[in-house]
């Protein structure tokens, strides 16, 4: 998904001499082509978050477009306040891409472990939030933020897990992407993230459970949940995030007021970590693992 995002960078830039790229001193090997190719459009600003996000406001107002890259502990969540009013305030074409969401940098410990992103960008006025599960809803959801020409939001996880779309497939960014029909009445899985690649592997195992890709999280594809409500019987959300805020707490909501259905939020509980360790520990630790997770639906499925 990294080289997806990059090779998505540098198509844009290639097509479009507003594009700039500014890092906080991070990504020097992901940027390689990039900086080979526009040199000129590199900008790394330090370990100065917060300054970086200064800069990619003044830049956007002066007509270019910047494409902001961070760890996601630190892009949004460090720079909260000046993405809400350096750029957000007034509707800045500037995109925030944060790497590494959710257990990705597992033994760099809490500080750098992005479990409340969602929740707290999703409440700043204006945002887009854009979620993609895999390579292709990635380079989609590149091309869908450049040309939304809006403050953006795009949360990138574990790359490294595997495609859920096949080659060639079209991917409609602001759009529900329907991977299993799943049966009428049955249990439908909504799922954010390359989390989704876990929550394919639970539909593969459960006969009859369906499952959907949200790419865009903010703004969220109500229609299409309604459709989704109107036929299924239980609704189950999957993320890597804090079930406070987070996906899950957005479906519920949407839920409430279009077609009232029971939710089961599958994510990170309310706590922080034991343990440092890898990626995979931590899943296990969260019941972010596929056995444990395949335990879970199964009981509801069958509840």
């Amino acid at each position: 998904m990294r080289d997806a995002f990059s090779n998505s960078l540098v198509r844009l830039a290639d097509a479009d001499p507003r594009v700039l790229l500014l890092t906080g001193d991070h990504g020097y090997a992901l940027f390689d082509t990039f900086r080979a190719a526009h040199p000129d459009r590199y900008i790394n600003a330090g370990i100065a978050e917060q300054n970086m996000v200064g800069m990619a406001a003044g830049l956007a107002r002066m007509g270019f477009h910047p494409f902001v890259y961070g760890l996601s502990a630190f892009v949004p969540v460090r720079v909260l306040e000046q993405i809400k009013l350096d750029v957000a305030h007034d509707n800045l074409p500037v995109v925030f891409c944060g790497d590494g969401a959710g257990f990705v940098y597992s033994t760099l410990g809490t500080s750098h472990q992005a479990l409340e992103d969602i929740a707290c960008i999703r409440a700043v006025p204006g945002m887009m939030v854009l979620s993609p599960a895999d390579r292709h809803e990635l380079s989609a959801a590149m091309d869908h933020a450049h040309g939304a020409r809006l403050s953006v939001y795009l949360r990138m996880g574990k790359a490294d897990r595997g495609d859920i779309h096949a080659d060639g497939t079209t991917i409609d960014t602001a759009r529900l992407q329907c991977l299993r029909p799943g049966r009428d009445g049955g249990t439908v899985i909504l799922a954010t993230g390359p989390i989704a690649t876990t929550a394919l592997a639970v539909a593969d195992r459960i006969e009859g459970v369906g499952l959907w890709s949200a790419p865009s999280i903010k703004p969220f594809d109500t229609e299409t949940l309604a459709t989704i409500c109107r036929s299924a019987g239980r609704l189950v959300t999957m993320e890597e995030h804090s079930v406070m805020g987070g996906f899950g707490s957005l479906v519920t909501e949407e839920v409430s007021a279009i077609h009232p259905l029971h939710v089961l939020r599958i994510g990170v509980q309310d706590r922080f970590s034991e343990h440092c360790g890898s990626y995979e520990y931590l899943l296990r630790e969260h019941g972010l693992d596929l056995e444990t997770v395949t335990a879970q639906v199964r009981a509801y499925d069958a509840g």
